[in-house]
């Protein structure tokens, strides 16, 4: 295949930088392009930002000049980190201009014709893409990656959605980084526990239910469930912990959900996308995996992997997910969503 220029908005934050690091060296997609505010353009990257991630900043990267977050000089296809407070603009510039927009700001999520994606889960809701064009008059698109919490708990659901899913009670443990820089106060988190992330809790359970939701007539029909979060912020560096208790309406054996989670494929799988993982989601049969220290990095950040799956007093079954919330919950998770459109023809 030959390279697809790719650009990304946002690229001086930390969201962009981790964009940054998983481009390095994909085989379908050359970074070519960075926007960010007016303060940096006109800069080097090197000079126009820290380096915040582990290593040094690449320098395939380093030596590209930083734009202005306008059309005018983009590639086709970018990738967008943009804080929510100025990306519902900026993004739609782009889609009207021609230009297709992976994001994963919050911004459009929930807007009906906007897909909200996890590729070995909903592709059919890119569907969603020509109404959006021909109600909004775009040449281009937008299409959205989950919050990051939202993806562990939508792929570890995925696999039992053959049982009925009616009930969903999640209780998130979630990483520092996923505040981004410089995020969370030390003195807040260390030693501690915070009970209280702006906008998650909401956040999770609408769009658990948009995900995981059916296409019907042109539009997604919710997922016809009750979903409520818990969601806390604790003094873990990377990834984040999903304790979910769920109601079925047939009741399954817990041989039967460890079944479903061993042989869960999506699309991804069956064309071998370059990012995604030959198994999206891991069981683990020990007692106390998973853990974010010793598996979220697994299999380079892309795989949920699912452990402690038991009888619930409460519900039917609970068990705890974990997954890479800066890679599969970020960056990871949009590279993968535009390789699914590239392999859809959306790039033709």
């Amino acid at each position: 295949m030959k390279e697809i220029p790719v650009g990304i908005l946002g690229a001086t934050g930390m969201v962009g930088q981790h964009f940054i690091r998983f481009l390095e060296g994909h085989p379908w997609f050359k970074l070519a392009w960075l926007g960010a505010s007016d303060r940096s353009a006109g800069k080097k990257l090197k000079d126009a930002t820290a380096w915040r991630l582990d290593g040094e900043m690449p320098d395939s990267a380093a030596e590209l000049f930083v734009f202005e977050s306008k059309p005018d000089r983009a590639p086709r296809l970018v990738f967008s980190a943009m804080d929510a407070s100025v990306a519902t603009e900026i993004e739609r510039d782009f889609a009207r201009a021609g230009h297709i927009v992976v994001s994963n700001s919050r911004n459009h999520r929930m807007e009906p014709d906007v897909p909200l994606l996890v590729p070995e889960i909903n592709p059919s809701h890119l569907s969603l893409i020509h109404h959006q064009q021909k109600h909004c008059g775009w040449k281009g698109m937008i299409v959205t990656n989950p919050n990051c919490s939202t993806v562990v708990l939508t792929m570890a659901l995925a696999p039992l959605s053959r049982f009925g899913i009616e009930k969903v009670i999640a209780t998130t443990l979630q990483a520092v980084s996923g505040a981004g820089y410089p995020g969370v106060a030390s003195m807040d988190v260390l030693a501690n526990v915070i009970p209280f992330i702006p906008g998650e809790e909401e956040k999770m359970e609408r769009e658990t239910q948009k995900i995981l939701g059916s296409m019907s007539q042109g539009r997604v029909v919710a997922l016809n469930a009750t979903v409520s979060a818990h969601c806390n912020r604790v003094a873990v560096a990377d990834g984040h912990m999903v304790a979910a208790s769920v109601g079925f309406s047939s009741k399954p054996r817990i041989e039967d959900m460890q079944r479903a989670f061993d042989e869960f494929r999506g699309i991804p799988q069956e064309r071998n996308l370059p990012s995604a993982p030959a198994r999206p989601i891991v069981y683990m049969p020990q007692q106390d995996r998973p853990q974010p220290r010793r598996d979220a990095s697994r299999e380079n950040g892309m795989t949920v992997f699912v452990g402690r799956v038991r009888e619930c007093p409460v519900l039917d079954a609970k068990f705890v997910a974990c997954g890479h919330n800066t890679i599969r919950g970020a960056a990871g998770a949009a590279v993968l969503n535009a390789e699914l459109m590239v392999s859809e023809g959306f790039l033709d």
